[in-house]
């Protein structure tokens, strides 16, 4: 091994309270479905290690290499809303961590490489499906600017899954995160080991992922974890938000303290804008929306603070009587309390100077939020494509590059294009008037405003229906050729579409073409 491939196990020294030893069990005949070499290069896997026979072996889980120590992470979680104490990695295991040529540690985690201690009877296995879906959709957030996990390859297992439809074709995948530490890791500390066990984890957390932290001391330290997680996932949610994403699954158990998108089973895009938009199979009541996930993320961090509830007071602060206890829980549910709604302002100033970029506004202002919410309302009301809107107002611009911009009337382009998404256009033309008249505030040049928008608003998303495509015919031919088109195109997603490809994939699908419901994996 090169000196500079660096795998550790420092979430393995805690313990078998957090996570339980297991082997992956080997697959009949694995064959490459894809492997990621940029970041193969980036984590330093040695060359044995890249599209080799070797690497098919190991990230298919036939051959478990002498630098892993295979493990299964212990967690709970609210899903849906409803607490299962004991979850846990039922298909997958963390190989190994890996720091990277930037010093920065990552996991490295084989999806669907049989059961484990916390299975529940599953066959811990992947359908071929979700681990396409997957790669593709984590690596396309990933040049999206999206915080996400990343696909580092996947493996046909030569074997049939069994699911309710059938025997389909079986995958491993294998995934790196910056971490596998999620909110439910959390609550089983909480539930299973009471407030040292909580301790034990947070004191981890910080050491691994927060060491800005190292210094702070006392209830602040863990009030500062708790300020830091919110911190990240408002910037998580506002980015979603941003591209149009809707995660599908949000359950504290599929939520990283690290800030990171983790778990794509029905995550989708959307198409036509709609603010209740859900794909999930599972969710009927819509819990999961777009537009419910700031709120959603906000709930489950209520849950980590829940947790971090008994380490948020100093017990020389308070007697050990029943009024006293109940005093030091007053104390401490304030102070997380606060945190929640720092959490709150947060993703709503980040929602406003997001958007507000996206429709090009140099300097967001309180009372753009009523010409942005405006926007969405024209879009919900036309049924226009969410991407195509942002894409074209860009368009709407004059190409002329002054160094100011003299009144609306050196904005607009010689023809309106954003107005051809709409079958009746006169109410998005008089938000037009309003938005160009806020425009001709900006200090920056016509280019530059353009050149921000195009910075924010992409052309090509991972669209759902090109996914299934992709998926279908993996399933029913064994061809990758789709698959690795959608690959390469979803690579630069904020270019103008010029090629006949990227023209293809920039358009919306047609209602007999969009998927209402998508899958979990499991």
């Amino acid at each position: 091994m090169p000196t500079n491939f660096r795998p550790e196990h420092s979430f393995q020294a805690l313990g078998s309270f957090f996570s339980q030893p297991v082997a992956p069990s080997p697959v009949r005949e694995p064959q490459w479905i894809a492997f990621n070499q940029t970041l193969a290069e980036q984590l330093q896997l040695p060359a044995e290690l890249h599209a080799t026979q070797t690497g098919l072996s190991v990230w298919s889980g036939n051959e478990v290499p002498s630098w892993a120590q295979p493990i299964a992470h212990a967690y709970a979680g609210h899903q849906f809303g409803n607490l299962v104490p004991q979850l846990g990695d039922g298909r997958a295991l963390l190989l190994a961590e890996v720091v990277d040529k930037h010093g920065k540690r990552w996991d490295v985690q084989l999806k669907g490489a049989g059961p484990t201690p916390f299975s529940r009877g599953g066959d811990g296995r992947s359908a071929v499906g979700p681990v396409l879906r997957e790669y593709l959709l984590s690596e396309s957030m990933f040049v999206l600017g999206v915080p996400t996990t990343r696909a580092l390859a996947a493996v046909a297992s030569g074997e049939l899954v069994f699911r309710d439809q059938g025997g389909v074709p079986g995958a491993v995948f294998t995934r790196v995160a910056s971490s596998h530490l999620r909110i439910g890791s959390f609550q089983f500390a909480s539930l299973h080991g009471g407030a040292e066990k909580v301790q034990e984890l947070a004191d981890y957390a910080i050491a691994r992922h927060y060491p800005e932290l190292a210094d702070t001391t006392g209830t602040e330290r863990y009030l500062a974890l708790l300020h830091a997680v919110a911190m990240k996932q408002a910037e998580l949610v506002s980015q979603w938000l941003r591209v149009g994403f809707i995660h599908g699954v949000m359950n504290t158990d599929n939520t990283s303290i690290c800030g990171e998108t983790i778990d794509y089973g029905p995550a989708a895009f959307l198409d036509r804008y709609h603010p209740q938009k859900v794909f999930s199979s599972i969710d009927r009541r819509g819990r999961y929306a777009f537009s419910s996930q700031p709120a959603i993320a906000q709930w489950n961090l209520a849950r980590l603070a829940e947790c971090l509830l008994p380490l948020l007071t100093a017990e020389s602060e308070h007697g050990d009587d029943e009024a006293s206890v109940k005093a030091a829980r007053e104390d401490a549910i304030a102070l997380a309390t606060r945190v929640l709604d720092a959490y709150s302002e947060q993703v709503q100033a980040l929602w406003l100077s997001t958007m507000a970029t996206k429709i090009g506004l140099e300097q967001a202002q309180a009372e753009d939020d009523e010409l942005i919410q405006d926007f969405l309302v024209v879009l919900q009301t036309h049924d226009v494509d969410y991407t195509q809107a942002f894409w074209q107002l860009a368009n709407e611009l004059s190409e002329r590059a002054g160094s100011s911009l003299q009144g609306e009337s050196a904005l607009v382009a010689p023809t309106a294009p954003a107005a051809s998404l709409f079958t009746q256009p006169e109410d998005y033309l008089a938000w037009r008037q309003r938005w160009l008249q806020r425009l001709s505030e900006n200090q920056r040049s016509v280019k530059d405003t353009i050149d921000a928008m195009r910075s924010v608003n992409p052309a090509l998303i991972p669209r759902n229906h090109r996914i299934a495509e992709a998926i279908t015919e993996v399933e029913e031919s064994g061809s990758l050729k789709r698959f690795y088109t959608l690959l390469n195109a979803w690579k630069t997603p904020y270019n103008m579409p010029t090629s006949e490809l990227e023209l293809e994939l920039y358009q919306a699908p047609s209602k007999a073409e969009e998927v209402q419901r998508t899958f979990c994996g499991t």
